[in-house]
């Protein structure tokens, strides 16, 4: 495996991680309780990843991160990734989910329908559920059916997922019933 290097940055949900390669971006972490536990994930998964100052590629796609986590619309579909490792079956996931437009959502079914693999839901949500690249796969852009929120994997589960919905404005009525948030 190539080696890898990554980098906390400051944004407005928390201290966020970029991990990266030379093929592109291997991963991006959503802020966990403490920064020590973002890096322990990031060696679980990358062994000899080394901390350091972003490449330039990296640094963009932060700043891109930074810029979309303050509430601009900005469009990450052309941040190059490193797929190496991820499955088929997720990386076109990943792709249909790449295309949703910031401020917008869509639905696993409707997902599963755009890979003409019709009643896969669930495995739509399984390859989201494992998404290496938050944010720039916008897993948290993807609804369950009825315009219900869905799971979410990260750190803060679903109130996570329903705060970023609402810095990108894209919160379908009802989807704050119950979650412990307010509009």
């Amino acid at each position: 495996m190539a080696g890898h290097g990554f980098a906390l940055f400051a944004t407005p949900i928390g201290r966020c991680a970029i991990v990266w390669s030379e093929r592109g971006i291997a991963a991006v972490r959503l802020p966990e309780r403490r920064d020590s536990e973002t890096r322990a994930r990031i060696v679980q998964r990358f062994a000899h990843a080394q901390e350091a100052l972003p490449p330039r590629p990296a640094q963009d796609a932060l700043e891109r991160i930074v810029a979309l986590l303050q509430g601009q619309a900005i469009d990450l579909s052309s941040i190059a990734l490193d797929l190496d490792g991820v499955p088929d079956f997720d990386r076109e996931v990943y792709r249909v989910a790449r295309s949703i437009p910031c401020g917008s959502t869509t639905t696993y079914g409707e997902i599963a329908a755009r890979l003409n693999e019709r009643g896969s839901a669930r495995d739509v949500g399984v390859a989201l559920a494992r998404n290496p690249f938050a944010i720039v796969v916008p897993c948290h852009r993807v609804l369950a059916a009825g315009g219900k929120a869905g799971g979410f994997s990260a750190m803060g589960g679903l109130k996570t997922k329903l705060r970023l919905l609402m810095i990108e404005r894209a919160l379908p009525q009802g989807l704050f019933e119950g979650s412990g948030l307010s509009s």
